[in-house]
């Protein structure tokens, strides 16, 4: 079959927009032929709960799904009884970005909190740590962080810890939001359970897409009695997959090894590239820190209209000319240098 599109050109706009890596386009074929029982009761699944377990403990046990949106809710879901709720960033993708799916699909209260990085804080999470037994107010339940966070920003081993230490002295839960942890962890240069099962995270939602997949998200339960009812929530929640072997096998690929750890490096070197490219050029302005694989930066609104058209990207903030170019596991040098030399271009032509 010939491509529809041209698989030479790249854009800036997610790293969801990426292709699948060889290597697990390998394990896919692999995991193919002959049959295997349904539902997740196949060899590569038995062989996935290992290198979970391999980067996590053996308390750890993962559940694959479909997409991060059902990760988020069906971990949230299992960690709340219907009268709870889960405290957040403003910024968090559970609150933005994911089409009020907690709220309208899991029935989850969310109570948000303005953050100037994205990131909470034990003194943030206290604004709405609070009311517990009125009978008027969804009880808090759940504190759910994002590392790295919506804004780009990346929480440190030592910021969690004081998160989740913080959350459990007031009888609550931690779920971590890890669509991009791969990212965090390769940026910060330590294990994925520095970030999460040695800090006291409850439960994770792991992402696959953006660093490699060609789907898959995983709920991983860190802490065995903060989770309930997952089988039921998953199938419920139509995230049940039949041919749970494709799903499991690529987490195999992805974890067994480094791809997790070389595809991360790689976007978020080419994140610092871009970084380092576009910041001398007149006019342009970073807006935020560059922690992994992120980019924000200030544009005038007639330049980002003309260079959205030749690299596709997303405007982050209408009303300030924010926007974000984000790289993923497979932007190369080059792809970035025509990228900024484009931006270079524009620039000139209206602002001389």
């Amino acid at each position: 079959m010939t491509p529809r599109h041209d698989p030479r050109l790249k854009a800036f706009a997610s790293d969801n927009y990426a292709g699948v890596h060889p290597e697990i386009l390998q394990a896919i074929a692999a995991a193919n032929g002959g049959h295997q029982i349904a539902y997740g009761e196949d060899v590569y699944t038995e062989a996935m709960q290992g290198v979970f377990k391999k980067h996590f403990g053996e308390q750890a046990e993962a559940w694959p799904v479909f997409n991060g949106t059902a990760a988020n809710v069906v971990s949230l879901r299992s960690m709340t009884s219907h009268w709870e709720a889960v405290i957040c960033a403003e910024s968090a993708h559970i609150n933005t970005d994911e089409g009020g799916a907690p709220e309208v699909a899991g029935g989850i209260k969310l109570l948000t909190v303005p953050t100037p990085d994205g990131k909470l804080t034990p003194e943030l999470i206290d604004r709405q740590a609070w009311g517990f037994g009125d009978v008027h107010r969804a009880q808090p339940r759940v504190v759910s962080v994002s590392n790295t966070t919506e804004l780009g920003t990346l929480y440190t081993a030592d910021e969690l810890a004081a998160i989740c230490s913080h959350a459990h002295d007031l009888g609550l839960l931690v779920h971590l939001d890890g669509s991009r942890l791969t990212n965090a962890a390769a940026a910060l240069d330590v294990p994925l359970r520095a970030l999460t099962t040695d800090v006291g995270v409850d439960v994770l939602s792991f992402g696959g897409t953006k660093i490699g997949l060609l789907y898959g998200e995983a709920v991983v339960v860190l802490n065995p009695s903060a989770a309930n009812g997952i089988d039921y929530i998953r199938k419920t929640f139509m995230q049940l997959s039949s041919k749970m072997r494709f799903v499991s096998a690529q987490f195999e690929a992805l974890l067994s090894g480094d791809l997790w750890l070389r595809n991360a490096r790689r976007a978020n070197a080419m994140g610092r590239r871009l970084a380092d490219a576009v910041s001398g050029i007149p006019g342009v302005s970073l807006s935020r820190p560059v922690e992994a694989n992120a980019v924000f930066a200030v544009l005038p609104r007639d330049v980002t209209e003309r260079l959205a058209k030749r690299f596709r990207f997303y405007t982050w903030n209408e009303a300030t000319g924010e926007v974000r170019w984000m790289c993923a596991f497979d932007t190369t040098e080059a792809d970035v240098d025509a990228f900024a030399a484009a931006l270079a271009e524009e620039m000139r032509s209206t602002h001389p």
